[in-house]
């Protein structure tokens, strides 16, 4: 593995079932409402085929870290009762997997994520930075279980006051980057 190349693996556990968690991530133009502190906007380029097997966004995403990232997300696998499989092309290169596994009356999500940069002060500077930008996927991993767990109360809630009591989730960090 290179400087450039990042593995990270990370393990999210939340209350529901994968029914429940399917169309959460199943809607991808949906992630900068859910998880806004990453996501920065989502524009859908190309409908995927049998079981949305090669749909294309683009996505705008951010970290901790005073930088974005733009790339394309391509469907690469359907999404099933097992997960699913993305291709990621542009600021980032590579693939991301994730598995779902029912344990009671939680979900375990794990995401592996095995990219290259492809952004140019990500990729020149990660001889040196690359344990900070590794911290930055994992601290944009951990606000994205935390605007799950959210998420699936909110559309478990019986009423629209009962939605509305529900915390909203975490912003970005560096709201200069939101569109205008």
């Amino acid at each position: 593995m290179t400087i450039r190349n990042y593995q990270v693996r990370t393990v999210w556990r939340v209350a529901g079932t994968i029914g429940e968690v399917i169309p959460v991530l199943d809607d991808v133009q949906a992630l900068p409402r859910w998880w806004p502190s990453v996501y920065l906007a989502v524009t859908g380029l190309a409908e995927g085929g049998v079981d949305d097997v090669g749909r294309r966004v683009h996505m705008r995403t951010t970290g901790w870290l005073p930088y974005t990232l733009q790339w394309e997300s391509v469907l690469c696998e359907p999404i099933t009762e097992h997960g699913f499989a993305l291709t990621a092309e542009g600021d980032l290169n590579g693939t991301g997997r994730w598995t779902f596994e029912q344990d009671g009356p939680e979900v375990v999500l794990t995401f592996d994520w095995r990219v290259s940069a492809g952004k140019p002060l990500v990729r020149r500077l990660g001889w040196l930075f690359k344990p900070l930008f590794t911290a930055n996927h994992r601290w944009a991993m951990a606000r994205g279980e935390e605007s799950l767990r959210l998420e699936l109360r909110r559309r478990r809630a019986g009423t629209p006051t009962t939605a509305g009591a529900i915390p909203s989730p975490p912003g970005p960090t560096f709201r200069h980057f939101l569109p205008r």
